[in-house]
Parts: structure tokens; sequence; C-alpha cells
């Protein structure tokens, strides 16, 4: 059976995460996008894994349920930790998150760290903590604990990243390395990009929404083919079967290089011409990650690679309807066609076409050309995220069926 799971959010107790990130509430989002499986997130934080024992019950899936709710999203148990740390004479910040098999083990690990480092600051802890120091303690508690460097080309926190990563995986974990089975693309690369490299070829990359809002909730996920079990999931990913659901990268806050105060957006071979300097200030340009896969690959194109990419149907709707997001007429327009497909994911991906042009014609033209890729970009940098549009100018938008939702 086909099984879609967004393993990174946050909770309500991590910085700059809206108060709805609650237990219920991601069910209930989980349910309207098709989400069937969602990571707890900030498992390490004492406050929120209180409310994981408390409202979750384990289920003969080894997912967790909600107690005394009906909600038919499943949880698994996971969190993220930012690492800050001197190695070979530079700071390295690398965030990594962490898939345990259950509460008892999420526990010990809080245990283990708590000895040494304040785990109530903020749902996703910062430690003065070596990499592979941090990997040794999990697998100390538990070899069952995936441990995925997250969005690892990010200039600041990524594994590969710019500004505080490293060129490769054994400089990070060492003799450890073997233990990493993943990867997470993070939202400013996908797998045709990831792959020119050659340790990520070597294995299973994921695609996680790192959500700090209801909203953003499954905008990058995976997608499993197999029965429907903890142990499934876990065996799909360690023998690289996992198909992701991809933010266009171009959309990501680090796809292009630039200097964001001087609005300067560009790309590798424009940052090459211009030595790494910004061409209005000259100071030198935050590398992005399109010019760091450049810099770390060892082939020059990818073949095949198995994701979708996609827009949130919202914004589709919002360019369609031509109004704003957050208003309440889009809000009603949406849950419409919840009701009539049953969930986001299904609209955006699985639904015959046809099927939504008898609903309305224009949304079914919109997402035509999402799943073929016929949107104009223009890609994000230095922090500013990018901005797709399903239709880049007004002779574009001559195309467009004249229905509308109303």
């Amino acid at each position: 059976m086909k099984i879609i799971a967004d393993f990174h959010i946050h909770s309500k107790y991590s910085r700059a995460v809206s108060p709805k990130m609650n237990l219920i509430d991601l069910g209930r989002q989980g349910e309207v996008k098709g989400i069937n499986i969602i990571g707890t997130g900030d498992f390490t934080h004492p406050l929120w894994f209180s409310e994981l024992k408390e409202k979750l019950t384990l289920d003969s899936s080894n997912f967790y349920t909600l107690k005394g709710v009906d909600c038919q999203t499943k949880f698994v148990v996971t969190g993220e930790v930012s690492l800050i740390y001197s190695k070979k004479g530079r700071v390295r910040k690398i965030h990594l998150v962490l898939i345990c098999p259950n509460l008892e083990v999420a526990e010990k690990i809080n245990q283990k760290l708590s000895l040494d480092y304040n785990l109530k600051a903020d749902g996703r802890p910062i430690l003065k903590l070596d990499a592979k120091e941090f990997l040794k303690i999990v697998l100390d508690v538990s070899k069952d604990v995936l441990v995925v460097p997250a969005h690892i080309m990010t200039p600041w926190f990524g594994l590969y990243g710019s500004k505080s990563g490293f060129d490769s995986i054994k400089d990070c974990f060492e003799d450890l390395s073997d233990h990493i089975y993943a990867y997470e693309t993070g939202l400013s690369a996908n797998p045709t990009m990831l792959l020119r490299m050659k340790e990520c070829r070597e294995r299973t990359l994921l695609s996680n929404s790192d959500a700090h809002s209801l909203e953003k909730l499954g905008r990058e996920a995976n997608i499993f083919d197999c029965d429907f079990n903890y142990n499934s999931i876990i065996q799909k990913i360690k023998n690289n079967e996992v198909q992701t659901i991809e933010f266009y990268p171009e959309e990501g806050k680090y796809f292009n290089d630039g200097h964001r105060k001087c609005e300067v957006n560009l790309s590798p071979e424009e940052t090459y011409k211009y030595n790494g300097r910004c061409p209005v200030c000259t100071k030198p340009l935050l590398v992005g990650v399109l010019n760091r896969v450049n810099e770390l690959s060892d082939v020059e194109k990818v073949l095949k690679s198995n994701f979708k990419s996609i827009v949130p149907l919202k914004e589709i709707l919002s360019e369609v309807l031509n109004i704003g997001i957050s208003s309440k007429t889009l809000e009603k327009e949406y849950l419409k066609l919840i009701k009539e497909f049953k969930t986001e994911f299904n609209i955006l991906l699985f639904e015959e076409l046809s099927n939504i042009e008898k609903i309305n014609q224009s949304v079914a033209f919109a997402i035509k050309r999402v799943r073929e890729g016929n949107i104009g970009i223009v890609p994000g940098y230095d922090g500013k995220f990018g901005e797709i549009r399903v239709f880049e100018d007004k002779e574009d938008k001559k195309q467009f069926p004249q229905d509308t939702l109303f």
C-alpha cells in the first residue's frame, strides 16, 4: 500500500513555531493533507515528551495513535538537535534528525543528554557536541535509532553546508559514517541535484517538511510502498526504496548564491564571474545549494531519480482565484476540493485530471502545469524564499480556462 510520511516537524515548544503545533491539530491536518505518518518532533523537550507519553498509545503497527481521538493519522517518535562545535580549526553547525522505535528508547536518549545539557530551552536543543560523539551516544542507547543529517546542503546548518559543513561524511562522522543510512534533501535541493554527489548515491534520500506551522506540514514528504508497520518503513529506508515529494528547490531560501542586503541574486556562473564577491558592496556572497552541489559532485547529470515535485494547493488556488492565500474565501474553496477528493496529496499527485476538470477546469489546468513542471520560477537566495508562479505572465495566462470555483 502507498504510505506518505513526514518525519521532520517541530512542536509548539520550539522557537518560532505556531502554538497550533499540538498533537490533535497535527493529526487533523495530517488527515486533510493525506499524510499517514507524522513525526512527533522535539522528543527531547521535557514538556513535549510528557505530552507524548500522556496522549499517544502504541498500536499493532508499532506506530502511535492519539488516545481517545478518532483520527487516522499515526505518529512516530522523532526529534532534531543542533550541534555547534569546533573541528579541524572551524566552527561546525550540524542539524540531525532522529527517528526512534518507541518512547522508551527516546526517554533513554533524553536521560543521557540531560546529564550535560539543558533540554528545556528549546524543542530543538543546541548541544556543544561533536556529531560523531553525539551519534555514539545514540548508538549506545539503541542501534535501532536512525540518525539522519537534516537539510544536508543548507549553508549554515547542513552536513555539506558551505558555511559550517564538511566536504565528506567521513570528515564529520569518521569511523561511524556507515551508521548513517539516509540524508534529508532540504527545501533547496532535490534528488536530481544531490545524486550528482557520490556520497548521496550511497545513501537513501528522504524529504520532510521541517514544518513550524500546520500549513507547512507535508510541503515535502516520503512515499513508501509496503506493509503499514514501523519495521517495514525502516527497512525500506535502509534499502533505499523511497519515493520523495519535493518542494521545487528553486523556491528554497538557499538555492542560488547572493547577498540579500544588496538584493543580489546570482547563479554559480555569475558568482564565479564576480570572484565570489557582491558586485554592489564587494562583501563575500553566501554560497547557495546549487553552487555547493556543483563543487562536491563527481558527475554532471543524473539520468533518473525517484521523486515528485509539488506546489501547495492553496498557493495554486491563490493564483487561480487571484486572491490572498490566507483569505476566508480561498479556505472555503480549498475545503470544497478536499471534501470532493479526500486529501490534498491526492489532488496534487494522484487524482485523474479529468475528474478534477469536472469540478473546475481552471484548477485542473493549473495542477497539470505543476505536475509537468511547466511553471515560472524566481530562485531563492541568502535566506529569501524563491517565487513559484503557475503562470509566468499575462500572455501565458491566456491559456487559462475561463471558469472559476464560485
